[in-house]
């Protein structure tokens, strides 16, 4: 898939092995971020690659999206999209969504095979803390030059700084953050909304 160079697109890449997008604790928060981010970076089409759980973020970043945006949700479970579905229809945006089924680390690369490298405008990443690092790499791969790459739970409830937490879970996240902060590739900034959210800019 190549896209036309007016069509500027979003990938937002929430991935989570058990199909869990927002934390429904942070999500009338996180919503309203992400939709405000959208307005300001998108003028063109927006393709969003998210797990979309029961499609609360698919509906708040389509009904941000010009006209002829495009949303690819993606999750590992068709029954919990289904519960979305009739809302985003209600809302006049259903044609805005494609849903992808399957393991978002697969969907990120097939787009990749599609030719979407360098296109998207945005990703965000709330998924499986233990492959965070790997849906970074990706995510970097996938948006364009000054496109922006969003990483939800990046506190873990205050764990990341317990010397003596060394969960798994725990460690990547932490290691990430280190990671994204040397990253000379991105300029970035990690704010205390929610669970802590980092935002890191794909530099040109």
């Amino acid at each position: 898939m190549r896209h036309a160079d007016t069509a500027r697109l979003v990938l937002l890449a929430a991935i989570w092995g058990a199909s869990f997008l927002f934390n429904r604790i942070a999500a009338p928060v996180l919503g309203p971020v992400l939709t405000a981010e959208l307005r300001t970076l998108i003028a063109g089409v927006a393709l969003a690659a998210y797990f979309a759980f029961t499609g609360y973020s698919a509906l708040a970043m389509a009904l941000a999206l010009p006209a002829d945006g495009r949303i690819v949700a993606c999750d590992i479970s068709e029954e919990w999209v289904s519960i979305g579905r009739p809302f985003w229809q209600r809302a006049g945006v259903a044609g805005k969504i494609e849903v992808r089924i399957g393991p978002a680390i697969e969907t990120l690369q097939q787009l990749e095979r599609e030719g979407a490298a360098d296109s998207f405008d945005l990703a965000f990443i709330d998924a499986d803390k233990e492959n965070m690092d790997g849906y970074y790499e990706a995510a970097l791969r996938l948006v364009r030059p000054g496109g922006l790459v969003i990483l939800d739970n990046m506190f873990q409830g205050g764990r990341i700084i317990d010397p003596d937490n060394n969960d798994f879970r725990t460690n990547v996240v932490r290691d990430l953050n280190s990671k994204i902060a040397a990253d000379e590739r991105v300029d970035r900034v990690l704010v205390p909304i929610g669970d802590g959210m980092t935002l890191a800019r794909r530099r040109g």
